[in-house]
């Protein structure tokens, strides 16, 4: 390796294989810049910046613990210290995944999806209509206040504002409909 001293108190350190690593005259950053184009760089406030030049990714390590990585299509991942992951997409579509295995995903149209761990998922429309999808069923409910059902065996149920009741059977037969 070759270290030099340079006038301004900076040190570069260039080893056999091509990578440099730079030490300011504070020594409170450091740049390594690797043969592959890589970069790492550690900053006074210990962030830790690398960027992958093949992938044109750069992730970023800060001293809480909070990592993030930024992607060349713009999409931009936030993991945090206690699990939490959120991705915000180049559409800017947010998504987080909670430790506790629960997802929302924010659309920018003001469409919200929340996904429980059992699976069970609600999505609110910014129309303020509402579905819920669990195993026995799926629900759409209305800002009206009508509430349409359909169940896992196809049976459909009907229950509008004004207190009628429609039931259909799994072939799509009305069995009651009582106004």
């Amino acid at each position: 390796k070759v270290e030099e001293v340079l006038t301004d108190g900076r040190r570069i350190i260039t080893f056999r294989n091509g990578t440099k690593k730079e030490i300011s005259a504070d020594k409170r950053m450091t740049t390594i810049s690797f043969f592959n184009g890589d970069v790492k760089k550690i900053m006074p406030d210990q962030r830790v910046i690398y960027y992958y030049a093949d992938a044109q990714t750069t992730h970023t390590a800060y001293a809480d613990g909070l990592e993030v990585l930024q992607f060349p299509n713009n999409q931009i991942e936030k993991h945090y210290p206690d699990g939490t992951q959120e991705i915000v997409f180049p559409d800017h579509t947010v998504k987080c995944l909670y430790s506790d295995g629960c997802k929302e995903t924010f659309f920018p149209d003001g469409t919200v999806v929340k996904v429980e761990k059992n699976g069970d998922k609600t999505v609110l429309f910014s129309n303020g209509q509402k579905e819920v999808h669990t195993a026995q069923f799926k629900r759409r409910e209305y800002p009206d206040g009508t509430v349409k059902t359909v169940y896992c065996n196809g049976r459909q149920e009907t229950k509008y504002s004004t207190g009628r009741v429609r039931i259909k059977d799994e072939e799509g037969n009305i069995i009651l409909d009582k106004k």
